[in-house]
């Protein structure tokens, strides 16, 4: 793929590959939001909960010797393999989706990914009711539903590429915030969920399974009766080329105006992916709450990405660039770490409520800023690809970022338990966040280009 086809996308308002949303097209935004809102609803169900269900199975399969815990580090493996096995699986099948969405078209792979979360919120349901005495049953049905929710889920870029068909490229940072939103809503309603269940279902966490699969198959309906074909084959004919392609991906890495906002989109994933897992050890060491409280604090983060990008972002994205967006979301997000690093330092000299303010005050600017910054990147990654593979270069982009998601936990969770004072994630996210400012000059001149 030679570098001159990025830059086939025109920047003009007018431009017949991407017009203005007709009534099919808002259509289809309205389906991709549902899409989006169901997937990041079980992520918001399952992460918090995902830990607990396996534990429990885990403790039966590999009990530890009496008295000296050593089971810890295999019976962490598993839960980490376990937690990893949906990024991964996104990993590997985002790009696979989207290129096969650029041949086929969006609807019917959306179809299929819907159909998926359908089935394997199902499976979940049903594995995390085993009683113990089935630990290895249910410890096997939870990594098939969390392996096949992943490839499912994968679908998110074809969701970002109909986004693309159906909008301008002066309108598309728009469109991706709407995603945003659906994201946060998602995230907001998926722990308030998990509280829900907790409280009311102590004894029948199968519930959540099983609600995330009716809601899914609501959306699947929804899809089949309302969601029209956004790919226009007429305007950009499809490529014939392999559904597993790492060339073609090693190509996408290689282009000069796509290759530092991938990079940034990645390390702004991977340093939020290490903020979510250590922000619930984080809720236990310093607030000391209840696991049942701490998915109201969850809540809390989604429901100030519903906010920032639902709202906030859609009214500022007329008189701010994608660049603009990107500088105030990285160093929103570095400000927001340094504090929360106070936090661990300050937690036993300060008193609960003022350790509750400095924590709400971190979180929220470290949630705005990386909303201010996703939807801007995944913008001009779309603004700079070729429309005969939006799919593919976005799928690309989604893969950086599950790869980030499986890489995240890893370094923030490590990092988290090497001191007392559990000072270095935070400091270790805000430090390469603020390694990406040098890159921000090089990605305005790229916008330049192909403005």
């Amino acid at each position: 793929m030679p570098d001159s086809s990025i830059q086939i996308q025109p920047a003009s308002p007018a431009s017949p590959v991407s017009p203005a949303p007709s009534r099919s097209g808002k259509s289809a935004l309205t389906i991709v939001f549902l899409v989006v809102f169901i997937d990041l609803l079980g992520f918001g169900i399952v992460i918090p909960l995902l830990p607990r269900y396996a534990d429990r199975y885990v403790k039966v399969l590999l009990p530890s010797a009496e008295g000296t815990g050593s089971e810890s580090r295999a019976a962490g493996a598993v839960l980490g393999l376990l937690m990893a096995s949906f990024s991964a699986m996104q990993f590997v099948f985002a790009p696979i989706w989207g290129r096969i969405s650029d041949r086929i078209g969006r609807r019917p792979i959306l179809l299929v990914g819907l159909t998926g979360s359908v089935l394997f919120y199902l499976l979940f349901g049903y594995a995390s009711d085993r009683p113990e005495a089935e630990a290895a049953l249910a410890l096997t049905l939870l990594f098939v539903s969390r392996i096949g929710a992943g490839i499912a889920g994968a679908t998110i870029a074809t969701a970002q590429a109909v986004i693309a068909d159906c909008t301008t490229p002066e309108r598309r940072k728009h469109g991706m915030a709407l995603i945003g939103a659906a994201f946060g809503i998602g995230f907001t309603f998926g722990p308030l969920v998990g509280f829900a269940s907790l409280y009311w279902f102590p004894q029948h966490h199968g519930a959540i399974g099983y609600s995330a699969a009716a809601l899914s198959l609501v959306a699947l309906l929804l899809g089949i009766l309302l969601l029209p074909e956004t790919r226009h084959f007429a305007e950009a004919p499809p490529l014939q080329r392999r559904w597993l392609d790492w060339r073609a991906t090693r190509e996408v890495l290689r282009q000069p105006t796509l290759a530092p906002v991938i990079l940034i989109f990645f390390l702004a994933t991977l340093g939020f992916g290490g903020f979510e897992p250590t922000l619930a050890l984080l809720i236990k060491d310093a607030l000391r709450l209840e696991e049942r409280d701490s998915f109201l604090l969850f809540a809390y983060v989604g429901f100030v990405l519903v906010m920032t990008q639902g709202f906030l972002y859609r009214r500022l994205a007329n008189r701010l660039s994608e660049v603009t967006f990107m500088t105030l979301g990285i160093s929103l997000m570095a400000l927001g770490l340094v504090l929360l690093g106070g936090v661990t330092w300050l937690r036993d000299t300060l008193p609960w409520g003022a350790v509750l303010a400095a924590m709400l005050v971190s979180m929220t600017l470290a949630v705005i800023g990386f909303a201010f910054l996703t939807p801007s990147a995944q913008a001009l990654v779309s603004r700079r690809s070729d429309p005969a593979k939006q799919g593919e270069i976005l799928g690309v982009n989604q893969s950086a970022a599950s790869l980030a998601r499986i890489l995240g936990p890893i370094f923030g969770l490590s990092l988290y338990k090497l001191t007392p004072s559990h000072l270095l994630p935070y400091l270790f996210g805000a430090a390469l966040l603020l390694a990406m400012l040098p890159l921000l000059p090089r990605i305005r001149r790229g916008a330049e280009m192909t403005g």
